[in-house]
């Protein structure tokens, strides 16, 4: 396995992309490179669409002339956030912010290049290392600082971990579409979560601040309910993903742990 982070390679420069990856000998290509900055996205739409959409294309084009599989993950932020219910593939996408149409042209530019293409939409991923929203709450948490959690946006959440084993299932069975990965369960809000975190991890209940999505007055729109349901999986022959408070456990474990 190699890694190419973005000092090695500029997925935004096709030259570089297809240099790099004729240079190698790659069975997959799996791009998990991408501009997540929502409210940023709105004033630095250049930087943004070079990374989530020409940077996926042009991975795609390398992809398919070098013969390897190509997955790339795309974002629940494709949907407009209007069903109460659960987004399947069968929803038309209807992106809200810069980030989330940049995100959708990435699918649509990468499925043009290379009809082979493997797109997985995920939300709300966390894990160790680096900076997400879980990352950020367990710190806050640990130095007993509050927290503001939404409770008026929904979603589905996903331990890195797990998407990763289900990245690697889909790029074995090599049958290109659009699949839906999170964990298993109900879905739920920011506030919902942040609330089990605390549970899980013995933190104080009252450093936990509930707060409406229109209070923090962010830049960028997001959909109020974004949870993702997969309707192949299964059919694929893929045990179904895990629970998400087993994920939550199993990360707050390993986070005391390190």
């Amino acid at each position: 396995m190699t890694a190419l982070g973005r000092d090695r390679l500029d997925i935004s420069d096709r030259d570089q992309v297809l240099e790099v990856v004729s240079s190698g000998s790659f069975d997959a290509i799996l791009n998990c490179a991408a501009y997540t900055d929502v409210d940023g996205a709105e004033t630095n739409r250049d930087k943004c669409y070079g990374a989530n959409a020409v940077g996926v294309e042009n991975l795609a084009l390398a992809a398919k002339e070098s013969g390897a599989v190509f997955v790339t993950i795309s974002t629940d932020f494709v949907f407009d956030g209007t069903n109460s219910g659960f987004y399947t593939q069968r929803d038309t996408p209807n992106p809200q912010s810069v980030y989330g149409r940049s995100k959708l042209d990435g699918e649509d530019r990468a499925r043009t290049v290379n009809a082979a293409t493997i797109i997985v939409r995920s939300g709300w991923i966390y894990g160790s290392g680096g900076t997400n929203f879980l990352s950020v709450m367990h710190r806050l948490l640990a130095d007993r600082k509050p927290i503001k959690a939404i409770g008026d946006s929904f979603g589905t959440p996903t331990f890195a971990d797990d998407l990763a084993r289900r990245l690697r299932e889909l790029a074995e069975l090599n049958l290109p579409g659009v699949f839906h990965v999170a964990n298993s369960g109900p879905g739920m809000s920011y506030l919902e979560f942040a609330e089990a975190v605390v549970k899980i991890g013995g933190y104080e209940p009252s450093l936990v601040v509930p707060v409406s999505r229109e209070s923090l007055s962010r830049p960028a729109p997001r959909p109020i309910s974004s949870k993702l349901a997969c309707l192949y999986s299964e059919r694929l022959g893929l045990s179904e993903m895990p629970d998400w408070h087993d994920s939550l456990s199993e990360f707050l474990r390993l986070e005391a742990a390190a």
